[in-house]
């Protein structure tokens, strides 16, 4: 979420294209996941400037980021992570991915059979989604997404982890109070921070090149 519907269309099109450049930059296929992120991100970012624009409510835009946020995002990170981590991290992994998988099938029921609705307050847009079990669905958001990358053998991914974690209790403490959005925000950061794993490239090829050089 961002404060108006200019600053997410900005926001989410420089994201876009941070995304575009850690795909075209990552060098294993099983990275592409995880490198696609800040494309999910920036798409997110531009489909709330339509929620913006519409005036909130109940249309296809509202519905659209329900579903990026909520399901989609809860699959994808835990899945990304472990597309990407060497073989020794996968069986810790495969917790959050488990906790993702049952999230994301229980918010995307709910979404099919609850209305969503989006509403303007100040320099925030608010989405009522009436999901029971709400704490216990957050704790398996939260060990989804935050837990993938805190569990990850990277040390970037784990940067990132620690980062979502404590942007997501800001963000969440400023839209609660209604001031301003900041989430637009902390997307790109974490996208930034993606775009210096990618680059960075995969660890064991950088302890390879290390041991040539010293060789």
């Amino acid at each position: 979420m961002c404060w108006s519907a200019t600053a997410d269309l900005v926001a989410g099109t420089a994201i876009v294209v941070i995304g575009a450049a850690c795909v075209a930059r990552a060098r294993r296929a099983r990275d592409l996941t995880l490198a696609a992120l800040p494309l999910l991100l920036g798409t997110h970012q531009i489909v709330e400037s339509v929620v913006w624009r519409s005036g909130g409510g109940t249309g296809p835009a509202t519905i659209a980021w329900a579903v990026i946020a909520l399901p989609l995002l809860a699959l994808w990170v835990p899945a990304g992570v472990l597309c990407a981590a060497p073989a020794r991290a996968r069986t810790r992994l495969a917790v959050p991915l488990a906790a993702g998988v049952l999230t994301a099938a229980f918010l995307s029921y709910s979404l099919l059979t609850r209305p969503v609705t989006a509403e303007i307050r100040g320099h925030t847009l608010g989405y009522v989604l009436d999901l029971p079990h709400s704490a216990l669905l957050v704790t398996g958001y939260l060990l989804a997404t935050a837990g993938s990358l805190l569990l990850s053998a990277d040390r970037w991914l784990r940067a990132l982890g620690v980062l979502v974690a404590v942007g997501a209790a800001v963000c969440a403490a400023l839209w609660r109070l209604e001031f301003i959005s900041t989430w637009c925000a902390f997307a790109a950061v974490c996208s930034v921070v993606l775009f210096g794993w990618v680059r960075r490239g995969p660890p064991e090829a950088s302890a390879a090149g290390r041991s040539i050089s010293t060789s």
